[in-house]
């Protein structure tokens, strides 16, 4: 299964460590979205950012 996760908010006046979190994901930009292999590092990395982030299930 993958992961289509898309950037909601900006990284501007968020912690460092979102910022990095969300730029280890590949996204540079609101609305930019990557789709990315489901697992545990991922998803811990989501969790991080979850408040700007939106993530949906694409069944492959």
């Amino acid at each position: 299964m993958k992961l289509k996760i898309t950037l909601t908010k900006s990284t501007i006046a968020c912690l460092k460590k979102h910022i990095d979190t969300v730029h280890a994901l590949g996204l540079r930009r609101p609305n930019n979205f990557v789709i990315k292999e489901d697992n545990a590092a991922i998803r811990g990395m989501i969790r991080t950012v979850s408040h700007m982030v939106k993530v949906e299930e694409i069944n492959e």
